[in-house]
């Protein structure tokens, strides 16, 4: 089998999870920060935006997931490029956001 799929699994996992805190901050009416924000990613954006940014993200990871390939959720290898995908921008977003919200990073410099 090609590589190109298990990228494209990689970066689907990597949309979808970034969709996640965009909606679920969106949903709960609180600004959040996105691309779109001034400066970018570090300020904040309205519960609309994040919404919209948000499903954006679920509607590329979809895209990359289902429409590239033939995932299968029973084959490991397809899971744990997903896997990857997801916890690597869920890691980076731990980091960079954890300044702004009084994450781990946050303590350590207090």
């Amino acid at each position: 089998m090609s590589w190109l799929p298990f990228l494209a699994y990689f970066f689907g996992g990597f949309f979808l999870a970034n969709a996640l805190p965009h909606v679920v901050s969106g949903m709960m009416g609180r600004p959040f920060q996105s691309p779109f924000a001034k400066p970018p990613g570090e300020g904040l954006s309205s519960s609309t935006i994040n919404v919209l940014w948000g499903f954006f993200n679920n509607a590329v990871g979809y895209l990359l997931v289902c429409h590239v390939g033939d995932f299968q959720l029973r084959n490991t290898a397809h899971i744990v490029s997903l896997g990857a995908g997801a916890l690597l921008i869920s890691l980076f977003s731990a980091r960079h956001f954890g300044r702004f919200h009084g994450g781990h990073d946050a303590a350590k410099r207090s």
